[in-house]
């Protein structure tokens, strides 16, 4: 599913042009994002490119055009394009690219400087097959521009040679005004959605600023099916394959619900969990079989058995369901086995249907903590016991899963998984995945070609075919001269066999090479997969797939995980030019940033009233929060019991109610101890006092190879009528702290993992507001900025950071009353 999006936030950025033009040749989809930007300031500044792609598509190009020079893309192995950044990074350039993750998406966003009064042209390129899913295929393309645009335009050209059967388009930002702007013209094979409003027929009303152009544009269509093997399509001497043969009647399925019960579960998950559950045993058959287990700790079937899904079974199995609540550990291990166990003694005692197709369908929110609980193993325990005799879907819920286990151990038993994420769809999202796979046609699918005829085929045996969607096969022909050639399909289900001589009738196409294009777009994913998943292939044959899958990105310019795209930036003020490298993520990798400086650990201060700021050199970026709390409050900043390093900090108001009515904080004593070196230290606006063993001692403590902890003393005028003296407190070195490091400021000592997406206006023009995703939430930030008065204690340095409202909630773990002590030396 294409998605797009792009955004300037600056209000004196003008957004001339936004355009997306989407090709599709038989499935097949080339998207071109294009958007022309102009610095109307009088001076130079940052101008910000972003677009949302999906996960499965792969960057083929992107491109700089300003002051009508080009700056093109390269595709290069990743790890020559990570010696070119650091060769960068060495002369202390911090140019980056930044590739985030979403559910379905990947954000590309990139900033350049561009010159006053001066336009830039950014064009990106990608390619992805489209997989059909509940019967259609979808382009979906998200844009948000932020404002009024001179020129907006969304083409999309669809050509299927098996002609359309149906095209649908709307967007969720459609007016009354704008449904007729969407043009849609369909014949036999063509079709063509073309969307282009006015500056004023984007306008939210008369006379407004601001845009109507806000969300998603969706564009769904299906192909004639014929009654046949499929459809086969050859070009340029490769040919394609797409295998879903209309009418099959379904298959019967005996599918065992392993659900986690634990105690993360509890609250809106397990509610979650049980209305999708009741939603799904109402869309069993009446010829189907089903089980249920709960699992925590222990492991406790519904039924000793597999049962029919008739009307009074099922009635059982949802008021058993409704009953269901959390409580316990995690055992992974035990609860699959035990639902291994169940299908196995299904066909064992002949209780259901001959033909017919097992499955596994596991629900879990974290990770195995009783019984077996090394990852690996259970890997092994479920693959030798399941013996590929069944499917294994697994769904991950929420943040705190190991999506990658549940990835390769779906996979490694003719399955997949999916992260099903927390928010108020996930009960939707829950009954979607199932829908998908609820209604099984075909099982151990092998399509075959001859020999003589074929080679490079991509992976031609799949482990089942669901309703509304498609099997698809690509390789090269080794004889262009053929007429036709022998294809067969061999499948358990109703169909055993099948095979007929396929014509070869090239046509002419939207694009020439689209199937040769296709076929490496299959081969590098399936090579990829093979070398991720196959826990019996050997190191040798891993490192076969890597290399071929390499040297595939590499040939056909695509960036894949092996990939980078590197993109050299125009010269910056120090007369160096500086790159930015593209990254493919993939599900369960941490977002990153690619933005670099010469060191990277994190800095983090608090200062003013008390604001908090955590510097992130690696991402370049900050985050600030403030703490407001009664005046004498203590709060525990730095806690590491390793070293025995403990930091507590203790506010203070201002003199008196000043005229606007709000009081202001500000951290007027810290309390520092090193347990191991038995010192403690009390810093107070007035005095220091330094303690050795309990006795006071004047004396320059030096703690090599620890942490360094920076005071600032802010003196204020001795008359001034509200503020007092202040201190502001700074942390250096802290990579130096140990994992086990907490508290107000310690807890971010190691990094932290963030997503910023969504910038739109905010209350005052130069602080835009956007959406952060952070700690399995989501929540709305303002950038803003922050003062570090370590290089200029008089007036202090703005450090731009993103801030988090009402006390830091959502980025601090707990809430900022946890870290209230007792004392300026107590821990508790």
């Amino acid at each position: 599913m294409p998605k797009s999006s792009f955004y300037q936030y600056n209000a004196i950025v003008e957004v001339h042009s936004v355009t997306v033009d989407c090709t599709v040749t038989s499935r097949f989809a080339h998207t071109v994002m294009t958007s022309k930007a102009l610095n109307k300031a009088n001076i130079s500044q940052e101008i910000f490119f972003e677009v949302e792609l999906p996960k499965t598509a792969y960057i083929t190009n992107f491109s700089m055009e300003i002051e009508n020079q080009v700056y093109v893309g390269e595709v290069k192995e990743k790890e020559k394009a990570k010696k070119q950044y650091d060769a960068a990074v060495s002369r202390g350039q911090t140019a980056g690219l930044v590739k985030a993750s979403g559910r379905k998406m990947e954000k590309f966003s990139v900033s350049v400087n561009i010159a006053a009064q001066s336009n830039v042209t950014f064009t990106l390129t990608y390619e992805e097959l489209l997989q059909r899913k509940l019967g259609h295929y979808e382009i979906q393309t998200r844009v948000k521009p932020k404002q009024l645009v001179e020129e907006f335009k969304i083409v999309t050209n669809i050509y299927e040679p098996q002609g359309i059967s149906y095209v649908d388009a709307h967007a969720t930002f459609l007016s009354n005004e704008l449904l007729p702007l969407v043009e849609k013209t369909v014949t036999e094979k063509k079709a063509r959605i073309y969307f282009s409003p006015t500056l004023e027929q984007q306008r939210s009303c008369a006379g407004c600023e601001g845009t109507l152009i806000d969300g998603d544009f969706i564009i769904k269509y299906d192909v004639n099916r014929a009654k046949t093997l499929g459809d086969i399509q050859i070009v340029n001497g490769y040919f394609v394959h797409f295998f879903a043969p209309p009418d099959l009647p379904r298959v019967p399925k005996n599918v065992v619900f392993v659900i986690d019960r634990s105690g993360s579960m509890s609250g809106t998950k397990i509610y979650q969990t049980k209305e999708a559950m009741l939603a799904i045993l109402k869309d069993l058959h009446e010829e189907d079989y089903f089980g249920i287990i709960l699992f925590d700790s222990s492991i406790d079937p519904w039924k000793d058995s597999l049962i029919k899904a008739n009307k009074e079974n099922v009635d059982e199995a949802m008021a058993f369901i409704k009953r269901l609540h959390d409580r316990g550990a995690t055992n992974i291990n035990d609860a699959v086995l035990r639902a291994v166990d169940l299908l196995r003694q299904g066909r064992s005692d002949h209780i259901v249907p001959e033909i017919s197709i097992d499955m596994i369908i596991l629900l879990t929110d974290g990770m195995p903590n009783v019984g077996e609980s090394n990852l690996p193993r259970i890997q092994e325990n479920v693959h030798a016991a399941i013996g590929g005799n069944m499917s294994l879907f697994c769904l991950g819920f929420g943040n705190d899963v190991d999506y990658r286990f549940l990835d390769v151990m779906g996979k490694q038993n003719k399955g997949l998984a999916r992260r099903i994420f927390e928010a108020s769809d996930a009960t939707l999202q829950l009954q979607g995945f199932y829908e998908e796979v609820s209604s099984p046609l075909l099982s151990e699918v092998d399509l075959r070609y001859p020999d003589n005829a074929v080679d490079f085929i991509t992976t031609n045996h799949f482990d089942q075919l669901f309703n509304g969607s498609e099997i698809v096969v690509a390789g090269r022909l080794t004889d262009n001269d053929l007429d036709n050639f022998l294809v067969e399909v061999f499948a358990q289900g109703v169909r055993k066999g099948d095979s007929r001589n396929v014509d070869i009738d090239e046509e002419e196409y939207i694009f020439g090479d689209f199937t040769e294009r296709l076929w490496a777009y299959l081969t590098i994913q399936q090579l990829l997969e093979k070398r991720s998943v196959n826990a019996t292939g050997s190191e040798d044959e891993k490192g076969n797939a890597t290399a071929k899958a390499l040297d595939m990105s590499l040939l056909y310019n695509f960036v894949t995980p092996l990939t980078s795209m590197v993109v050299t930036k125009p010269e910056t003020e120090n007369g160096t030019d500086s790159p930015l490298v593209a990254d493919k993520l993939t599900e369960g990798k941490k977002n990153t940033t690619r933005k670099v400086q010469p060191f990277s650990y994190v800095v983090q201060l608090l200062d003013g009233d008390p604001h908090f700021l955590i510097e992130l050199p690696d991402r370049d970026d900050a985050l600030c929060f403030n703490i407001n709390d009664k005046p004498g409050t203590i709060f525990n900043l730095v806690k590491d019991s390793t070293p025995g390093i403990l930091v507590n900090g203790q506010i203070i108001g201002d003199k008196k109610i000043p005229p606007d009515g709000k009081i202001n904080t500000y951290f007027w004593r810290f309390g520092i101890i090193h347990r191991t070196l038995g010192v403690r230290l009390e810093v107070t606006t007035r005095d220091i006092s330094i303690f050795q063993d309990g006795h006071r001692v004047n004396l320059l403590v030096t703690l090599r190879d620890s942490v360094k902890f920076l005071i600032l003393l802010h003196k204020v005028w001795e008359k001034h009528p509200y503020h007092r003296d202040y201190l502001g407190f700074y942390t250096l070195d802290s990579h130096l702290m140990t994992p086990n490091v907490h508290g107000l400021l310690g807890q971010f000592y190691h990094g932290i993992e963030y997503e910023v997406t969504d910038l739109r206006p905010g209350e005052v023009p130069e602080k835009p507001d956007a959406t952060m995703y952070v700690k399995g939430q989501e929540l709305n930030v303002t950038r803003g900025w922050q003062r570090d008065f370590r290089r200029d204690e008089k007036n202090g340095e703005n450090i731009p950071c993103w801030f988090i409202h009402t006390n830091g909630t959502g980025l601090i773990d707990g809430d900022a009353t946890d870290y209230i002590v007792s004392g300026l030396f107590k821990t508790v």
